[in-house]
């Protein structure tokens, strides 16, 4: 089930960001905490959304997005980060997190979607390229049009 998601669901969500962290081998560079969160997710100006993807009660994946300007495309959403717990990858997750945050792109009238991929992060890269998307340097900076 992929649904938006809530403030409780916060602890869950580090988790999951600091897996991929130390998937990416920079655990070390993860300053961020759950009260901060909080404050940039849920305080006075939210500054992120996200969903969560959940199995059987449990948080397993989660999309984090924000919006950002493009001088010339407009609005667009960035997907900062999609992650999917070891355990459960390649079991639909991340596809349905990346559709549902497609969908929120479209429905906020979103010229676009952009975020980056690291270069050697090949299953993820396999997953983009499944949706067409765009790649570019050492980070891949990918970016989707809704034209």
């Amino acid at each position: 089930m992929i649904r938006k998601g809530e403030e409780k669901d916060l602890p869950a969500v580090f988790e999951l960001i600091k897996e991929l962290a130390d998937y990416e081998k920079e655990l070390h560079q993860v300053t961020n905490t759950v009260a901060q969160m909080k404050i940039d997710g849920f305080g006075e100006n939210p500054i992120f959304d996200f969903f969560v993807a959940e199995d059987q009660g449990n948080i397993v994946g989660i999309s984090i997005f924000y919006y950002r300007y493009s001088t010339w495309k407009g609005k667009r959403l960035y997907l900062e980060d999609i992650v999917v717990t070891q355990e459960k990858r390649g079991e639909g997750f991340g596809k349905q997190l990346f559709d549902a945050t497609i969908n929120k792109a479209k429905k906020e009238r979103c010229t676009g979607m952009m975020w980056q991929v690291l270069d050697w992060n090949k299953p993820a890269i396999e997953f983009y390229k499944k949706y067409n998307a765009d790649f570019d340097g050492e980070w891949f900076n990918c970016s989707l049009s809704f034209e």
